[in-house]
Formats: C-alpha cells, structure tokens, sequence
C-alpha cells in the first residue's frame, strides 16, 4: 500500500515537472497573482513581464500585467500591453471584450478621450450587454460633447475679441485730430488763453486712445470676457470633479 502512494506521488511530481517545463509561465503568473492579491503591484509587474517573455502569445500574462500597470498609473505601458490583445481576431469574444473595456480605461487616464470612447464602442460591438461599458461609453461621450461646445465657444470669444480690437482701431484711427499748423488759439502758455471754465480742452477729460491702441474702455471688456470664460471653465470642472469612469476589470 505503501509503495502504490508512493508511486502516485512520484508520478504526481512528474507530471508537474513536466507541465512546469512545457508552461513555464503559469507558475510566473501564479506568483504575479499572489503579489497582486496583496497589493504589491510592482512585485506582481516583474512576475507578470517575465512570463511574458517566456510565453509571448499568453493572453493570461500580458493581461494580467496590464492590469497591474494599470493599478501603479502606468497608464500608457497599460495600453500598450492591451492594444495587441485587443485586435487579436484568434481571441474569444469574451477576451476581446475585456480587452478594449481596460484599453478603453487606460486611455481615459491619460485623457485620450476620443480613443477611449473607440475602445469602449469597440467593446461594446462585441459584448452589447456589458453595462459597465455602457456606462463609461455614455459619460466619456458626454466629456467630449462638452470640450467641443467649450471649444467653440473660446473660437467664438476670441474671434469677438479679435473683431473688438478690429473696430477700436479704425474707431481711434477716424477720430479728428487738433490742428497743428502753429496756430492754436487761447494757448495758456503764451498768456493769450481763455479764462473761460467752459473750455473743452480744460474739463479734466482723457485724450482719445492713440492708433492702433487699446482704450480703458475696451481693455476693461476683455478683462470681463477673460475672467468669464474663466468662470466657466472652472464650472465645467466642478461639474467632473464628481463623476469618476468606473473600474477595472480583472480577470
């Protein structure tokens, strides 16, 4: 009796031997594993990139290592690791799936709204009742309708600045101007001048803007619009300070 558990015990350990020997990875990414359940991500990321390098085409490893990428902000080496995954045709629809879902992540973090919104309507095609997806799909969509209509409203504000200074221009480039022919009368200098408060040159007034200058007036406006589309601009991020694009799948 003895002997017999032995014997299976042996041939349970060469089994393993040999199937360590032909999936050298899988003990890696068992490790990897371990390290990620602990939150040492950087641990998992060195186990993770050597199996790897010992199986190229393991989807499990360049996955997983995404993901804990992901989880130390790694986020472009992240999108690096998933982009092949992703348009790999000879994956499962569920692997393809979850791959664009986490590129689609990864993107977002490093603001790359217009990929991320491809990647999730990618992952979307392939699994229509993905929720999440839907969700991350819906709000990035709305960021990106809300930085155009910022965008075209700052084109907007600018070119009505632009034409602003246009008018202003022209305005102080038309205004008459005192002669100058050496003969001005009622000069107070020459002793010759008008004790009459009425006078027009007298009346504490400002000179008219030189040409091509800004007056008060029209500096005092593009102060206004500046510090408006400021206020906006600061709205709109109160508005996503909130909402944070949901997690990441692990397998």
């Amino acid at each position: 009796m003895k002997k017999t558990i032995i014997l299976c015990a042996l041939a349970l350990l060469c089994t393993a031997a040999a199937s360590a020997q032909k999936y050298p990875e899988r003990g890696l990414v068992r490790r990897g594993n371990r390290a990620f359940d602990r939150e040492r991500y950087d641990r998992s990321i060195e186990h993770y990139t050597r199996a790897t390098a010992a199986a190229p085409d393991s989807f499990e490893a360049a996955y997983d290592l995404s993901s804990a990428l992901y989880r130390t902000e790694r986020f472009e080496e992240a999108a690096a690791a998933l982009e092949p995954l992703a348009a790999d045709t000879a994956r499962t629809a569920g692997e393809r799936a979850a791959a664009y879902y986490n590129l689609g992540n990864a993107q977002f973090r490093q603001e790359k709204y217009a990929e991320a919104l491809e990647s999730y309507k990618n992952s979307l095609r392939i699994d229509p009742s993905d929720q999440e997806a839907k969700y991350n799909y819906a709000y990035t969509k709305r960021l990106l309708e809300q930085q155009q209509q910022e965008q075209e409203q700052n084109r907007n504000d600018d070119q009505e600045q632009n034409q602003n200074q246009e008018r202003d221009k022209e305005e102080s480039a038309t205004d008459p101007q005192q002669p100058d022919d050496g003969q001005q009368e009622n000069d107070p200098d020459d002793g010759s001048g008008s004790d009459d408060p009425s006078d027009p040159r007298d009346d504490g007034s400002s000179a008219p803007p030189r040409e091509g200058g800004i007056s008060p007036e029209e500096q005092e406006r593009m102060l206004d619009a500046i510090q408006a589309q400021e206020d906006r601009t600061q709205e709109k991020l109160k508005e996503r300070a909130g909402t944070i694009v949901r997690g990441n799948k692990n397998w």
